[in-house]
């Protein structure tokens, strides 16, 4: 599946978007210590060969917890999040350089230049609820200049989870919050966290219950609500990201990814398809319901193709499409139509047919056909329509549940949609909804 989704064509339809823009990607410092690795690095470098700016952010967590199990220390924290005592401080120098340097080995071997820079300007966090924090620190600035200046030179800026002052003092600080910050700064188009979780997982039911959902695209606004009535529901390491992908959000960051860092060309699949393999968190124009253009034949035909070999749909040819597009309208995701619907009108009998609702299978049940019937209605009331009615051979019970549309018969078609009816020989059964109760 995911080689599928990473051939050349698929690659190349987003390179312009993304061609002389800046990624930042924040690898969990387990991820580094994964087999993935370097097919990770394999994947940066393609992303550089594309013109795609790459800042590289660690944590190094993982290896603080080894480092201190072997010199026989008992860390004070693991995620620069709360208090860090100076032994602390001391393994989290030794084990953020020790990542920094296998990032700078592995893209060497890319063919990569990279730096570790001094870039993130740090202060003490101080005192928090009454508690001296000691040497964990807060962000207190990026430097753009810095960074821009690496990024321009051709140089991939390694950045570590440990800030300075600028008079000797150095800080532990949370990765998450260092990749969020730097994105923000350098305005990144895209935030990309590679842990070892899938994405978003919200338990369902109780704990011990088993039931979860996997989120694969959200909005900024919903993933804000999530945090707040469901936060306790939220699987694994995954509170912290989204609370810093809203922040990068606000931030004027237009999309953050969270991915598996440990699966094959996950960060290819992610980057170059409308699906990916993560969650997606996006700025709320991410999705749209738009009217079709000319240009949108050849995607409409190509989401309906199953659907009219499953007899879902009537057949359509590309051309037949093409002279009635104006009637159609598209759900994009990410620039790329991924559902399709149609509204006939009658304008004599005041009445519209809801046609050729179609859902790319890989956006299915994620709300999209609900969301093109609602507005194919919208735009039937607002033409001046008292009836919306269509015709179904299986998704009858789609029709009935979401759209609140009733059965009918082929009696209550307009003349000239009637003969086609009967003409096609399909036996659809007629679905009616009012629209003027």
């Amino acid at each position: 599946m995911i080689h599928q989704l990473t051939k050349l064509r698929d690659i190349l339809r987003y390179v312009p978007r993304f061609r002389d823009r800046t990624f930042v990607i924040a690898l969990d410092g387990i991820v580094v210590e994964s087999e993935n690795f370097r097919n990770i690095l394999l994947d940066i470098a393609l992303l550089r060969s594309l013109n795609i700016g790459v800042v590289l952010v660690h944590g190094a967590a993982h290896q603080i917890l080894k480092l201190a199990e072997v010199m026989g220390k008992k860390p004070s924290n693991l995620d620069g999040t709360g208090i860090t005592d100076a032994d602390t401080l001391d393994l989290s120098l030794l084990a953020a350089s020790r990542v920094s340097h296998e990032l700078l080995e592995g893209l060497s071997t890319s063919d990569l230049k990279a730096s570790v820079s001094n870039s993130i300007v740090a202060h003490p966090a101080g005192i928090l609820q009454g508690i001296d924090q000691q040497h964990t620190g807060r962000v207190e600035r990026i430097d753009t200049v810095l960074l821009n200046s690496l990024l321009k030179q051709d140089i991939v800026p390694v950045i570590p989870p440990i800030g300075c002052d600028g008079e000797g003092h150095s800080f532990r600080l949370n990765s998450d919050i260092v990749a969020s910050e730097v994105a923000r700064a350098l305005q990144a188009v895209k935030l990309i966290y590679l842990t070892t979780q899938s994405g978003l997982v919200i338990q369902k039911g109780k704990k011990n219950d088993n039931k979860e959902s996997f989120v694969r695209q959200i909005s900024v606004d919903d993933a804000e609500q999530i945090l707040k009535k469901q936060r306790d529901d939220i699987t694994g390491p995954m509170v912290s990201k989204i609370e810093q992908a809203i922040k990068a959000i606000r931030g004027g960051v237009p999309r953050v990814h969270l991915i598996d860092g440990q699966v094959e060309e996950g960060l290819l699949a992610e980057v170059f398809s409308n699906e990916g393999i993560g969650t997606l968190i996006h700025a709320n124009e991410y999705v749209a319901i738009r009217k079709a253009q000319k240009k949108d034949a050849r995607a409409i035909h190509s989401l309906i193709r199953n659907s009219i070999a499953n007899d879902e749909l009537i057949s359509r040819t590309r051309a037949e499409i093409e002279k009635q597009v104006d009637e159609f309208f598209v759900f994009e995701v990410d620039k790329n139509p991924t559902g399709c619907a149609a509204v006939h009108f009658f304008p004599a009998e005041k009445k519209a047919e809801l046609a050729c609702l179609c859902v790319d299978p890989r956006h299915e049940n994620q709300g999209v056909g609900t969301k093109l019937m609602q507005y194919g209605e919208s735009l039937a009331k607002a033409a001046g329509m008292q009836e919306l009615f269509c015709l179904s051979t299986q998704a009858i019970n789609f029709f009935q549940q979401k759209g609140g549309f009733l059965p009918g018969s082929p009696d209550m078609l307009p003349l000239s949609r009637k003969e086609k009816y009967d003409k096609s020989g399909r036996n659809s059964l007629v679905l009616v909804k009012k629209l003027n109760s």
